[in-house]
């Protein structure tokens, strides 16, 4: 089985809502790398690198799905890592197609939502918007601190971290997966006072004691897998395809 690059690339436009949704200055969401023209299999990754790309090529992957895509503020000269990945792809027939906050903020498939589903909570609001767009979730179902960590540690057992200076009777949390600085200090406008991200500075252990906040980390790159697996397969069974997630094991 085989689809045309170009309809494939279509599909994923509409289901991120690719023109919809505004990212962050120098992002550049959509097709990054185009292939001859036809893909036979698709793959997710959290990061445009070059061991996913060496990875997916030596798997016969010719279209892959990425959070974190090859082009952000500063424009970087296509020299060293960049031209080997480049390479590398172009080499290998590989198409790339990103989606960043597009596939962070999405009610469905989005990683904020996903990351909810995986805890087993419910999805109540959104906020924290950006041009216009929600990009952070408020879950509830907790029945307290403690039934959130475990929650947590089972999904994140590797990375997770907690900082706990809010209440201990929470009942709803926010949810911004990745960098979750952006979110902190809105948080008690929305009437919570405990975060799930990704990751965040040092200097926020400080915010969390004066602002009595519970902050529980589990990592950058951890918390981003949801939303590429869930695009790649949607695109697998579109299609008819194989599909598949090209791990690197990063645990930041």
């Amino acid at each position: 089985m085989s689809v045309d690059l170009k309809t494939l690339v279509q599909f994923c436009d509409t289901r991120c809502r690719r023109t919809e949704v505004a990212d962050f200055p120098g992002a550049e969401n959509g097709l990054q790398i185009e292939n001859s023209g036809q893909v036979t299999r698709v793959a997710a990754a959290v990061d445009a690198g070059l061991v996913p790309f060496q990875k997916a090529v030596a798997t016969g992957v010719d279209f892959l799905i990425v959070h974190h895509g090859l082009f952000w503020n500063p424009v970087q000269p296509i020299t060293g890592a960049n031209y080997a990945k480049l390479k590398t792809a172009m080499d290998g027939n590989l198409a790339v197609y990103s989606s960043h906050l597009p596939l962070d903020a999405h009610p469905e498939i989005g990683n904020n939502r996903l990351l909810a589903n995986a805890l087993g909570l419910a999805v109540e609001d959104w906020f924290l918007e950006h041009e216009g767009t929600p990009i952070a979730a408020i879950a509830g179902g907790l029945e307290g601190r403690d039934d959130l960590k475990q929650r947590l540690r089972k999904a994140f057992p590797a990375g997770f971290q907690s900082i706990e200076f809010g209440s201990a009777e929470i009942r709803r949390a926010a949810i911004l997966t990745g960098s979750g600085r952006s979110a902190l200090a809105t948080l008690t406008q929305q009437g919570v006072d405990t975060l799930i991200t990704g990751e965040l500075r040092q200097e926020h252990f400080n915010f969390a004691q004066e602002q009595q906040l519970n902050l529980y980390t589990c990592g950058h790159y951890a918390t981003e897998v949801f939303g590429v697996k869930a695009l790649a397969a949607e695109c697998a069974a579109k299609f008819g395809l194989d599909w598949s997630f090209i791990g690197t094991d990063c645990p930041l």
